[in-house]
């Protein structure tokens, strides 16, 4: 219960924060505008920039320094999201208990608010937190996010995930669709945290593993998910992988084992935690957050 305390509470920040970022729905671009609030506005967990924020009082940093890159990381998950959605990609319908915003605007609409909300990302990123002695340090997060983010991340994930569908489920490369696919933003996230409280790159590099092992965990959890649970839990369609065949560890290695393989991740997570951050439990619980979802 205490997890879900600090969830909420960062998660209403995190909100807050992207309230301030976001224009209003007025204007020439009014409808553009609309569709961009309407898919960051739908609900959500805000994940991964509650990651930035834990990792950046882990090491020592004030929420101030990291709240609005934080929120510019929920900025590029929406937007891959809007694409992950629509018709030549996921083809799906619902969305976080809603529809999806190409079904709601329209698929031009969509496909213009998704490559919107990247734009304003890296606007973020590039100018947050403000100040001359801090440049350097933007200029390093906006070139991790593009790494993370591009295509030998989260990008090049989603379109090997895609290609897995015409593949013999063995010979799809699992691990790898799933670490940048997901797992990617996910360290990212933990990363620019990190960042922005000045860690030193030893403890940059491990933060990073924590990351990506939580971030395969996550994945492997949503697969689980989506074989197991009604689409009022999921808040979108249940049993789609598998209909469309995509390339899972549930498909794969059975749900059993899927399970054992999230609980290592997230040991792994566990142990790549700095011994010098000051207080590791947030960190700790997020990692568990990741599997224990399916519980």
């Amino acid at each position: 219960m205490k997890l879900l305390a600090y969830l909420e509470a960062r998660r209403k920040e995190v909100d807050d924060m992207l309230e301030s970022l976001l224009p209003p729905s007025e204007g020439p671009a009014a409808r553009l505008l609309e569709t961009m609030r309407y898919a960051v506005f739908s609900g959500g967990k805000r994940l991964r920039p509650v990651l930035a924020l834990a990792s950046c009082e882990a090491f020592g940093g004030g929420v101030d320094q990291v709240l609005a890159p934080a929120a510019a990381l929920e900025l590029v998950h929406t937007y891959s999201l809007i694409h992950d959605d629509l018709p030549a990609m996921d083809d799906d319908d619902l969305r976080r208990g809603r529809p999806t915003a190409h079904k709601a605007f329209g698929e031009a609409e969509a496909i213009l608010a998704g490559d919107a909300l990247l734009t304003l990302a890296f606007e973020v990123v590039a100018t947050r937190p403000e100040g001359d002695g801090l440049a350097s340090r933007r200029a390093e997060a906006v070139a991790l996010l593009a790494r993370r983010a591009g295509c030998f991340g989260m990008v090049g994930g989603q379109l090997a995930d895609l290609s897995a569908e015409r593949m013999p489920p063995s010979e799809a490369p699992l691990e790898w669709i799933h670490r940048h696919k997901t797992g990617a933003l996910l360290a990212a996230s933990v990363e620019l945290g990190a960042l922005h409280a000045g860690a030193s790159r030893d403890d940059l590099a491990s933060i990073a593993r924590y990351g990506e092992a939580l971030g395969l965990a996550f994945q492997i959890t949503d697969d689980v998910l989506d074989r197991t649970s009604s689409a009022e839990t999921l808040g979108k369609t249940p049993g789609k992988d598998e209909k469309s065949g995509k390339a899972t560890y549930p498909a794969r290695f059975g749900l059993d084992a899927s399970r054992r393989e999230a609980e290592r991740l997230v040991a792994s997570a566990l142990d790549a935690i700095p011994r010098s951050v000051r207080e590791p439990a947030v960190l700790a619980a997020l990692a568990r957050y990741a599997v224990d979802r399916a519980h």
